[in-house]
């Protein structure tokens, strides 16, 4: 019972050192989206994609932190893990394709490990519960 808490207690630090610092990622990475920072604004158009798609992921990474990191809604959670899951794949993946350097391709790859890491280590209060019918 002892180590079971123990275990437990440790798997919930974990979770919350890598959800803050995921959300801290996503947050900082969404406001040089939103203020279309011309650094940002040229990493985008180097992948391909079109200026006005910083508007809409910057808005879905606030939405997907807020999401994450309010109490409730294990469902919403898991959309939103699914949409970070989803953005940061395709980022790592755009960066390797037009083989951008490791400085360029490490961010994506960290925040999608971080999100990976979260989902993980989630608690049990914040995991959608199977109902056996």
């Amino acid at each position: 019972m002892e180590t079971q808490n123990k275990s437990q207690k440790r798997n919930k630090i974990i979770y919350w050192i890598f959800t803050l610092w995921m959300a801290l990622g996503m947050v900082s990475t969404a406001i040089v989206q939103l203020m279309k920072n011309k650094d940002e604004l040229a990493n985008f158009t180097n992948l391909g994609y079109p200026s006005y798609l910083m508007t809409i992921i910057g808005v879905w990474k606030i939405l997907g932190v807020i999401a994450v990191l309010i109490p409730k809604f294990p469902l919403l959670k898991e959309w939103a893990y699914a949409g970070f899951f989803f953005v940061m794949s395709g980022a790592l993946v755009s960066h390797i394709i037009v083989g951008d350097t490791a400085g360029r391709t490490l961010p994506a790859l960290l925040l999608l490990v971080l999100v990976v890491i979260s989902w993980y280590f989630r608690p049990a209060d914040r995991k959608i519960s199977m109902i056996n019918h």
